[in-house]
C-alpha cells in the first residue's frame, strides 16, 4: 500500500468516485448526485474553497485505489476559533488499521507541516455535514448527511482520535401516529401572543432578499454554537442557488416580532435522498423524471437549520417554530428528521424531547493533538 497525493484530474476523479464503488452493494447508502459531489471540489461552484487550503490523498494497493482522505485548513474558521485547528474528511478506508494509519497519518502530517496543532473531523466542504455515524445506522441517511460503516469509529479510536462532540438526531413521523402534544400547542399559543410573534413562509418572489435575511439571522443566532464559523455571503448564495429548485416554500419559515423584525428562522429541506436512491448518482437517462415528478409529492424532510436571535433565547420561540414548521409541512405521511443538535445544547434538546420527537441517530466528531 502507498499514499498518493492528488495532483492530476484523473486522480481527483478517482478520489470522487471511490465511494460509488465501495458502497454499491450497501443497502443503507444513498449515492449522492455525481455532479454535486464533483462540485464540492470545484472552486467556481463551491466558494468555501476560497478560504480553504487543502490536500487530497489516495491510498493505493498495487495501483488500485482502496482509500482516500482530505486534509484542510479553513482560514476563516481558524481565525474565528482563535485556535490552529485543522480538519480531515472524505475518509474512506478498508477495515484495516494499517490502512487507516497511513491515511490519517498523511492528513496529520500535512496539517502539522502547515502549522496546525490539532486535527478534527470528519468534516467536509459542505455546511453542517460533519461527524461519523456512531449510533443509528438505519434507516438510510437523509439529504446532506454523512454515512459510514461502524468500523470507521474503531479505526479513528485506534489511531488516537477522541470524541470532541456528539451531534444528535431526532425524528417525528405522522405515519407512526405522531401528534404535537397538547401542552406544546398551549405553550406556543401563549408565546405567540405574549411576544407578538408572527410566523410566515418564504417569499419566493423576493428570494434574494430572503437569502439576506437568512445570512443575517444565521450569523446572529448561531455565533456561539460549537463548531460554528461565519459563512460568507458567497457561500450562502451558492447554497441557496443549489437548493432553490428543491425547496418547498412552506418548509422555510421566518418568525417576526410585533415590530416586524426577523427574530428567527427554520429550514426543512425535502429529503431528495428518497428519490435518488438507486440512481447510482446519475439523473440520466430517467432519474430526472423521477425527481421532477416526485419532488412536489415528497413529504419527508431534513430539518436543516433553526436559529433564534440572542434577545429571544429562552422564550420558547424555538418550540413555536418547530410547531409551525410541522404544521406547515403536514400530511398524513410526513416525516421529519431533526438533524444535528449539539449534545450540550440543553434548551434545544429539551424542546425537541417535549415535542415528542424520538432519538434516531448520533454523529461523533473526533479530535487529537498533532
Amino acid at each position: 500500500m502507498q499514499i498518493t497525493p492528488v495532483t492530476k484530474p484523473g486522480q481527483l476523479k478517482d478520489f470522487i468516485q471511490l465511494p460509488y464503488r465501495i458502497y454499491k452493494n450497501d443497502p443503507m447508502w444513498v449515492a449522492p448526485l455525481r455532479s454535486e459531489m464533483s462540485g464540492q471540489f470545484d472552486p467556481i461552484k463551491n466558494p468555501l474553497l476560497d478560504h480553504c487550503t487543502y490536500a487530497l490523498f489516495l491510498l493505493q494497493d498495487d495501483g488500485r485505489t482502496i482509500g482516500r482522505v482530505a486534509a484542510f485548513m479553513d482560514h476563516l474558521a481558524v481565525d474565528y476559533w482563535q485556535a490552529p485547528v485543522g480538519l480531515f474528511g472524505y475518509f474512506e478506508c478498508p477495515n484495516d488499521a494499517s490502512a487507516a494509519r497511513m491515511l490519517l497519518g498523511a492528513a496529520q502530517d500535512w496539517l502539522a507541516t502547515n502549522g496546525m496543532s490539532s486535527m478534527r473531523g470528519p468534516w467536509s466542504f459542505v455546511s453542517q455535514e460533519w461527524g461519523a455515524v456512531i449510533d443509528g445506522y438505519e434507516p438510510p441517511p437523509v439529504v446532506m448527511s454523512p454515512y459510514n460503516p461502524p468500523f470507521y469509529n474503531t479505526l479513528f479510536a485506534d489511531y488516537g482520535l477522541i470524541k470532541v462532540r456528539d451531534l444528535l438526531v431526532y425524528v417525528i413521523d405522522a405515519r407512526e401516529g405522531y401528534q404535537i402534544p397538547e401542552r406544546i400547542l398551549t405553550l406556543t399559543d401563549r408565546v405567540a401572543n405574549r411576544y407578538g410573534i408572527r410566523v410566515r413562509q418564504l417569499d419566493v418572489a423576493n428570494f434574494d432578499r430572503e437569502v439576506e435575511n437568512i445570512i443575517s439571522l444565521s450569523n446572529a443566532s448561531l455565533a456561539n454554537n460549537w463548531g460554528y464559523s461565519p459563512v460568507t455571503d458567497a457561500e450562502v448564495r451558492a447554497m441557496a442557488h443549489d437548493m432553490k429548485p428543491i425547496l418547498h416554500p412552506h418548509a422555510l419559515l421566518f418568525a417576526e416580532d410585533s415590530q416586524g423584525r426577523q427574530v428567527g428562522f427554520a429550514i426543512a429541506i425535502p429529503d431528495v435522498n428518497v428519490l435518488i436512491k438507486g440512481l447510482n448518482g446519475r439523473l440520466l437517462p430517467l432519474g430526472w423524471v423521477k425527481l421532477l415528478h416526485g419532488l412536489p409529492r415528497l413529504h419527508q424532510y431534513r430539518m436543516f437549520a433553526l436559529g433564534i436571535i440572542p434577545e429571544y433565547h429562552g422564550k420558547a420561540i424555538d418550540s413555536l417554530l418547530y410547531r409551525a414548521l410541522y404544521e406547515s409541512c403536514y400530511s398524513p405521511d410526513v416525516r421529519m428528521e431533526i438533524n444535528y443538535v449539539l449534545e450540550e445544547n440543553g434548551p434545544m434538546n429539551n424542546a425537541i424531547i417535549k415535542l415528542g420527537a424520538k432519538p434516531l441517530r448520533k454523529y461523533r466528531v473526533y479530535e487529537m493533538s498533532i
